[in-house]
């Protein structure tokens, strides 16, 4: 009896075992089902954006290719950079053959302007126009605005051959409130014919150029250009002794040689100011202050306001300085902790974004011969410059 119930028992645990294990087997195969069927989907999800993104990708190539075929390499009209844009500035970004056509705009990442074209003029009419420019002393707008004012701003754009960013430089100032009392002096150290009508076109407040007479393009093939007998920037001085070169006994402090479209910067920057602050006969009874900008700076709508406000604040917490920057070219700044710094150890420490002078500030008269420049050094701008 004993047995026959020792056996029913076990009988039981085997189906219960049974049982068990045939549950788990259900479970297993239940999961299993579940991440075959997870994996699947992943797959098909991958190749279908993977698909996709080809697709998406050949598109823009095309449509990349399409403005790029187009004969004036311009932007449609409804790009979003246009729509940011009031329409009565939208002409400082048309060219000007396609000025009757609005559905076409200079923006960024189009090269058929990025660079101002060349003119066809030899390096002696071009002297000759910059020196009859430079003696005219011409202001635009003068008859709308009235002269020029104490409590005027008298701001200095530095320009080169960028004529995108120029355009754009202009719509921000456009753009600036109180922008009519001022006056632009556009400083060029190229002359190029659809730079001067774009500038020509400004109606927002008064307008003068000015053309610094010794670039390289009124240079070629002697200094203040590129030079045959210069030395080759990296070469070592022993080398350049050798060879003869000019100024081979007078390397920078990094070991290298004058750079004509580097040095051509700075001797433009030290005559801009000096033409400005001593030469021009519409500043000559002018003591207000004269921001220096350059032809890729883009001014916010206040910043009239926020220089006037600086001003004010200036004379009472630095009535010594002369001098303000209105930003700088760094990403990320400590303004808490550079705030009670030395303005000439600030000045050492970074780039100037944009300078603020007043006339008394400007101390150091360039002579009319350049030939001492030769042995400048190529990076040294601003801190000579002020007392």
């Amino acid at each position: 009896m004993v047995d026959k119930v020792t056996e029913i028992v076990n009988f039981v645990m085997a189906i219960d075992v049974v049982r068990t294990l045939r549950q788990k087997i259900i479970a297993v195969r239940r999961k299993l089902g579940i991440g075959v069927c997870l994996r699947t989907v992943v797959l098909i999800f991958c190749l279908t954006f993977f698909w996709v993104q080809m697709h998406m990708s050949d598109v823009a190539d095309n449509e990349t290719i399409q403005i790029l075929a187009k004969p004036d390499g311009l932007l449609d009209a409804n790009d979003s950079m246009l729509q940011l844009v009031p329409q009565h500035l939208h002409k400082y970004l048309v060219a000007l053959p396609q000025r009757d056509r609005p559905h076409q705009a200079i923006l960024p990442g189009n090269a058929s302007e990025h660079i101002a074209t060349a003119v066809s003029l030899n390096a002696s009419e071009i002297r000759r126009l910059i020196d009859q420019q430079n003696s005219k002393q011409v202001v635009l707008n003068e008859d709308v605005y009235g002269p020029l004012q104490n409590d005027s701003l008298v701001i200095v754009i530095q320009v080169h051959t960028r004529i995108m960013y120029l355009r754009h430089t202009i719509v921000s100032l456009a753009r600036a409130r109180g922008i009519e009392n001022a006056l632009l002096i556009f400083s060029h150290d190229h002359y190029d014919e659809q730079i001067n009508e774009l500038i020509q076109m400004i109606d927002f407040c008064k307008t003068m150029q000015i053309f610094y007479p010794y670039s390289i393009q009124t240079h070629p093939g002697s200094f203040p250009g590129e030079s045959p007998e210069d030395c080759p920037r990296d070469i070592a001085k022993s080398d350049a002794i050798k060879r003869k070169c000019i100024n081979a006994m007078h390397p920078d402090q990094y070991g290298h040689y004058r750079e004509a479209k580097f040095t051509q910067t700075k001797h433009h920057w030290w005559w801009k100011a000096n033409r400005v602050f001593n030469e021009l006969d519409v500043v000559s009874n002018y003591s207000g202050p004269i921001l220096f900008l350059e032809d890729d700076h883009y001014v916010a709508e206040d910043f009239i306001y926020m220089l006037k406000l600086m001003e004010k604040s200036c004379s009472v917490a630095c009535p010594q300085c002369s001098m303000l920057s209105l930003g700088t070219y760094l990403k990320t700044y400590n303004f808490y902790g550079e705030a009670k710094k030395d303005i000439l150890r600030v000045i050492r420490r970074q780039q100037i974004f944009a300078a603020e002078l007043t006339p008394p500030s400007w101390s150091f008269k360039i002579v009319p011969s350049f030939s001492h420049y030769d042995k400048v050094e190529q990076y040294s701008l601003f801190v000579p410059t002020f007392v």
